[in-house]
């Protein structure tokens, strides 16, 4: 082993044993196939199809428990998707406390998620997106698993990874985007018997790839689905359409055009053009087919 890699894991195991010096940091351990998390998925079934290389599963932990599940891209430096149980927060937002996952910088690291120091570390810089990155970018930092979604505060705190961001822009992220996240809260509060299984994640555009800091990839549409199998049986005729499962595209740039997700040219300045688009997980499935040269099954079994 060469002098520069030995120095990286015991630098990583130096970490490990100052932990608990650090008041408990939120810890990411880098998986294969979410073999340490597959409960976070609906029948323990991650999503089918996603082939391409590049992509690393990563468990995220908190305080010796997994939290949520992330398939994050080395090469673009962003979340493909987060997968995670939903429960109502019992709490108002934390203070954010921003992360990264040093095994994406060195893999014989440790598991613990750290908060960014300065310098960071050019390894770090070189494996994924840092908090630099969104300086300046004209981009908010748009959650997958957001944290109002998550029942403890430790639940919360643990979402403020990058590798469970996205570039998003604020008409998305506090409008629209937002939006959407409380719909879905609030049909889980009214007519969820069970669990609820979210996914969420981003789609980069189709042809001219775009980036912030010429390094981590901005998505032209960010998109959602639940399974939640289990119901009320006396569902109001409007609702049954959003069980067992729904879903959503939501534009993330205002010029795209309008074939996946239409334009309200009514809607109010500060969100038109970040329009929403509920649909089918069916026809979601077929727009990230498409876009994403894939054969996305999102829910095993289509949650039935």
């Amino acid at each position: 082993m060469s002098q520069k890699k030995m120095l990286q894991c015991s630098t990583g195991a130096l970490l490990l044993l100052l932990l608990p010096w650090f008041g408990g940091l939120v810890l990411g351990e880098i998986s294969n196939n979410f073999s340490q998390c597959l409960d976070f998925f609906y029948n323990k079934t991650p999503p089918k199809g996603i082939s391409a290389a590049g992509y690393q599963p990563i468990c995220q932990r908190y305080k010796n428990q997994y939290r949520f599940a992330s398939l994050y891209h080395r090469q673009h430096r962003s979340p493909l998707y987060s997968a995670y149980v939903l429960s109502p927060a019992d709490g108002k937002r934390p203070k954010s406390t921003w992360m990264f996952e040093p095994q994406l910088a060195f893999s014989c690291a440790s598991s613990e998620m750290q908060p960014f120091h300065t310098p960071v570390d050019q390894n770090v810089i070189e494996s994924q997106a840092v908090f630099e990155d969104y300086r300046n970018s004209n981009f908010t930092k748009g959650h997958l698993n957001p944290s109002m979604h998550q029942k403890t505060k430790e639940d919360r705190e643990a979402t403020f990874t990058l590798t469970n961001v996205v570039p998003q822009q604020a008409g998305s992220n506090s409008g629209t985007w937002n939006g959407l996240e409380n719909e879905v809260l609030r049909k889980f509060k009214a007519f969820c018997n069970g669990s609820m299984h979210v996914i969420t994640g981003a789609m980069p555009y189709e042809s001219e790839a775009r980036s912030i800091n010429n390094r981590v990839s901005v998505p032209e549409y960010m998109w959602s689905a639940y399974c939640c199998p289990s119901y009320r049986s006396d569902l109001p005729e409007s609702v049954k359409p959003f069980f067992p499962t729904y879903a959503a595209v939501g534009r993330n740039d205002r010029n795209s055009g309008e074939e996946i997700v239409p334009v309200n040219v009514k809607a109010r300045a500060s969100v038109r053009g970040y329009d929403v688009r509920r649909m089918s997980l069916e026809t979601l499935e077929g727009v990230l087919k498409q876009r994403l040269a894939m054969p996305i099954t999102l829910f095993h079994r289509q949650c039935l």
